[in-house]
């Protein structure tokens, strides 16, 4: 491919992704994946250098931009050596007309940037969320340890107990110790969350919206298998991953359980009251993880979020239900608005009297409301709330 074909081919994928954004369609990674299937002359560095141009567009952009041709002309406008690209070639993007507008650049659309102020991010807390993330590894403890383990490349160690940071893009998806389940990709954060939860050995552990498992499986090698696993989630398909992953890491999960959508204590009856530490991992905005998914800005709107919060106070409630006098739940949210955070645990503590927030000890992040924030820019993680509150005994 030509520059100019990639500037072009670039503007062919931001139309996907826009549209796709607008529809709640496939996300950005998988639309890339099947643009690319169809063209099998495009060498790995043309998908490589159409993707990063793609992604410099998404992360400029900051309300949805009108089409991909905008996208691209706001990057051409901070990139000069883009410009001459516009050549009006075969397979190149149409010249630049006189007066061709370009697509607004910013932090996210206006309404979301005004629900960023209010939970005070930002300025540089703001800025940092549309930077590129690194790669983080979980080590396994259940089969090695980060002091011993032998890897292709070594990493920058993290505060965590078994964390490690790669330089983004590599590619550990091929290495040995991943097939064999020795490591884990873990976002620094989510790394940390699971150690802010107050468990003991021997202890009954429900991760309420366990998902493909990661939080799972890091609880299940933090315990070194020493505590009794249930996993759930109305996602089937999500969940079905768990059972191959445990296997590869060699963690104990004693239970799955498929949850039904507004039926859930009926398939958690026979663990209602005995839990004694319940994980509400609650589905979010993703606020917190844009250095991932930037275009997650373009896709979430007032009306989504509204529901998602309604169906996190919907997953606190069950949560109490589940567990035991004494025990405790642990809210967590990778977004860094209040109303997915702090705002939620002083709804949840007004409805629920009885219960009490308990500190998180662990050495990240910053008091929020009941809660403690982990933040890109302070933290050099994804962002996320956490919380800990303790049932009446």
């Amino acid at each position: 491919m030509t520059p100019a074909a990639r500037i072009q081919a670039a503007i062919e994928l931001l139309d996907e992704i826009v549209e796709a954004a607008k529809t709640k369609g496939a996300p950005a990674d998988r639309l890339i994946s099947a643009y690319f299937k169809q063209r099998r002359y495009a060498g790995s560095k043309d998908r490589r250098a159409v993707r990063d141009l793609v992604y410099r567009a998404v992360r400029l952009c900051g309300p949805v931009p009108e089409n991909g041709r905008a996208a691209m002309l706001a990057v051409a406008s901070l990139d000069d050596a883009l410009v001459p690209l516009f050549d009006g070639s075969a397979h190149g993007p149409a010249r630049i007309e006189a007066g061709e507008f370009a697509a607004f650049t910013g932090i996210a659309p206006d309404w979301l940037v005004e629900r960023l102020g209010a939970s005070q991010i930002t300025g540089k807390e703001a800025e940092a969320l549309l930077e590129r993330a690194p790669l983080d590894i979980r080590v396994n403890a259940l089969k090695s340890d980060r002091d011993a383990i032998d890897l292709p490349q070594a990493g920058e160690a993290l505060e965590t107990p078994q964390g490690l940071r790669l330089p983004t893009g590599t590619a550990i998806e091929q290495w040995p110790a991943h097939r064999d389940g020795l490591i884990e990709v873990q976002d620094l954060g989510s790394q940390w969350v699971c150690e802010a939860i107050p468990a003991q050995p021997g202890e009954t552990i429900v991760d309420l919206c366990a998902g493909a498992g990661g939080k799972t499986l890091a609880l299940a090698a933090r315990f070194c298998n020493g505590i009794s696993l249930l996993a759930a989630d109305t996602d089937k398909r999500r969940l079905g991953n768990l059972a191959p992953r445990a296997r590869r890491a060699g963690a104990q999960v004693d239970h799955t359980v498929v949850l039904d959508p507004k039926r859930e204590m009926e398939a958690l009856a026979p663990w209602r009251g005995k839990a004694d530490r319940v994980l509400v991992d609650a589905p979010c905005s993703g606020s917190g993880t844009w250095r991932r998914n930037p275009e997650g800005r373009w896709r979430l709107d007032r009306r989504e979020l509204t529901r998602l919060t309604q169906l996190q106070a919907h997953v606190l409630a069950i949560a109490a239900q589940l567990v035991r006098p004494g025990g405790t739940i642990t809210f967590v949210t990778c977004s860094l608005l209040d109303e997915e955070g702090s705002d939620q645990i002083d709804a949840f503590l007004r409805e629920n009297p009885g219960f009490e927030p308990i500190a998180c000890t662990i050495p990240a992040g910053r008091p929020r409301g009941h809660g403690t924030r982990l933040t890109p820019h302070h933290d050099a993680s994804d962002g996320f709330f956490v919380a800990n509150l303790k049932a009446p005994c």
